[in-house]
């Protein structure tokens, strides 16, 4: 049944399990699979209950509890509980992307990062939220869906007792503590904390940014970054605050915000004293103390302390207006006044006036 299923799935010569959305180059390699799913699984896990097929399976399922991670990246010391995995991850390293998407160009790393990139040009999403409807592309993001419904946070971090949803979130954030920027750009040195900021850095590089916007007609480097820009169109803020429900547009805003009411201050000035949010504010702030504006338009020369508030200023040059509103067609050059303008729509309509 599950092969009869898995074989109606097949894009760019890829053949899809729909009982658990891996996918495979050979057909012969699908239906090998597919006995997986048929087969018993005499080896439970004791701590868990999770069963695997093979002895070595259920062995190398163990060091996820046991937090054992025998093979060591010699570049960046990570560790990982299977070869596999420190195979795949040494390639951030080398930059090899040796899976290529014969539709639109884009590599990767993996050849199962490929098979889930292919969907987006399918649009087929096959793992559906019995919750809420939401459907995705991958079991595992799925998965992690269901968390926000549960609420459940299992992964916490013991220098600060956050907690997240995944562990590839908890990782992420432990490097927030490290100071490790594991990424670097083999074109410039540069280093990144996170492997999509690398990402979003390179094309910097390349010049490259394949993502348009339909409304507005900009461009981007990356599919997030156009996610996260689209939300200027429809004034989406999918971000609240649990302590006071004010929704925001982009997480690390809410995130700041948070700090309001837990009175966490982590970055103060050593010359007034001035409590930050984040590092990179207590960087700005103290270039202010310095008087220096290194960063200067190159048509009036005025100094900003901040690149952002230099690419702000450089639309009232170019008269560029890249934000429009869906409602009304009308434009504008920033998203501060896109928002502020869409607010207006929200408001309620003739209610009088009492003076």
């Amino acid at each position: 049944q599950f092969f009869s299923q898995a074989q109606k799935t097949k894009s760019n010569s890829h053949f899809t399990c729909r009982h658990c959305g891996r996918s495979f180059c050979e057909k012969q390699k699908l239906q090998m699979h597919v006995e997986v799913h048929n087969k018993e699984r005499p080896f439970p896990c004791q701590e868990c209950g999770k069963s695997f097929t093979q002895q070595g399976a259920l062995k190398s399922h163990m060091r996820t509890h046991s937090g054992e991670r025998p093979f060591t990246c010699q570049q960046c010391g990570n560790g990982f509980t299977q070869k596999a995995h420190l195979k795949s991850h040494m390639r951030t390293h080398s930059g090899e992307r040796p899976f290529t998407c014969q539709q639109c160009g884009n590599s990767f790393t993996q050849q199962g990062a490929l098979n889930n990139h292919m969907r987006a040009h399918s649009g087929e999403r096959p793992f559906p939220c019995q919750q809420c409807g939401k459907s995705f592309t991958q079991q595992g993001a799925l998965n992690n869906h269901m968390k926000t419904h549960s609420g459940e946070k299992p992964y916490t971090c013991q220098q600060c007792g956050k907690s997240f949803t995944q562990k590839a979130n908890l990782q992420s954030h432990m490097r927030t503590h490290s100071g490790e920027k594991p990424y670097t750009c083999r074109q410039c040195g540069k280093s990144f904390t996170h492997l999509y900021s690398l990402h979003f850095h390179m094309s910097v590089h390349t010049g490259e940014k394949p993502y348009t916007c339909e409304q507005c007609g900009k461009s981007f480097p990356t599919k997030q970054s156009l996610k996260v820009h689209m939300r200027v169109h429809t004034g989406e803020k999918p971000y609240s605050c649990e302590y006071c429900g004010k929704s925001f547009t982009h997480v690390y805003t809410r995130n700041y915000h948070m700090r309001i009411h837990t009175g966490k201050q982590l970055f103060t000035c050593d010359r007034c004293g001035k409590n930050l949010a984040t590092e990179y504010s207590l960087q700005c702030h103290k270039i202010r103390h310095t008087g220096k504006k290194p960063f200067k338009c190159d048509q009036c020369g005025r100094g900003f302390v901040r690149k952002i508030s230099l690419n702000y200023h450089m639309k009232t040059h170019s008269a560029e207006k890249c934000c429009k509103c869906a409602q009304c067609g009308k434009s504008f050059s920033h998203k501060a006044s896109l928002s502020a303008h869409i607010n207006k729509h929200r408001k309620p309509v003739g209610r009088a006036s009492h003076k």
